[in-house]
């Protein structure tokens, strides 16, 4: 209770003043090694999971973005098929501030500064309704106690309402790519998927020689075929 109670509060404040230094730049060589890494392997996850669409154009969603960090990989893996890709970041709690006092969007925009067609979008996932050939979504709040642990407030616990939403967003035969971290998220997952009646194959446990987290991650991938 005192936690959703603070949740609403601060998220209110920052969503009202969006406060954020500006114009963010990386000099840490340890944060941007890490980075190049995290982008290698989100590079592999999509050759080793997406199937190439040989449409000449492709609009593609990534929900959850946070700060984007990793905008470039997916930037780089769809345009290694497609020369008019257009790419979406959307997060909700796109004005969550750092200790260096640099907001998550603003971070995001160094981050997807030199990718054409980029936009980084700071609005609920629900208020959007374009539709795209492929939607990237890692790690979703699928169990409340992440959601409160990461300073949203209760109300926007929705993981059946987003996921529905987010499925009929998909063009036909579009595909989307859920990631899930441990176990007990992944197991949620696919009773949402199964609620839901959307068809997905189940890919279990990710690993890649690019990168390695703490926590074990599984993988679901969806084509939408109607």
């Amino acid at each position: 209770m005192f936690n959703d109670f603070k949740n609403k509060i601060d998220f209110f404040i920052r969503n009202k003043t969006k406060f954020s230094r500006k114009n963010f730049v990386e000099n840490n060589p340890d944060i941007i090694e890490r980075i190049r890494n995290e982008n290698s392997y989100i590079y592999d996850l999509l050759k080793r999971y997406f199937v190439k669409n040989n449409k000449n154009e492709l609009k593609i969603l990534d929900i959850g973005s946070k700060n984007w960090y990793y905008a470039k990989a997916e930037y780089d893996y769809f345009n290694s098929f497609c020369n008019n890709v257009y790419l979406d970041g959307v997060e909700l709690d796109a004005y969550r501030l750092y200790t260096n006092l640099y907001s998550r969007y603003e971070v995001a925009k160094y981050y997807i500064k030199n990718l054409s067609n980029t936009r980084y979008l700071p609005q609920n996932l629900l208020d959007i309704n374009e539709k795209y050939d492929y939607i990237t979504w890692f790690l979703p709040f699928v169990i409340k106690e992440p959601l409160l642990y990461w300073g949203l407030p209760e109300k926007y616990f929705l993981p059946k309402e987003l996921l529905a939403h987010a499925y009929s967003l998909l063009n036909s035969q579009g595909q989307m790519l859920i990631i899930n971290q441990g176990e007990i998220e992944a197991i949620e997952q696919e009773k949402l998927l199964k609620e839901l009646l959307i068809p997905y194959k189940n890919i279990g446990e990710i690993s890649s020689h690019k990168f390695k987290y703490k926590n074990k991650r599984y993988g679901y991938i969806i084509t939408k075929y109607d």
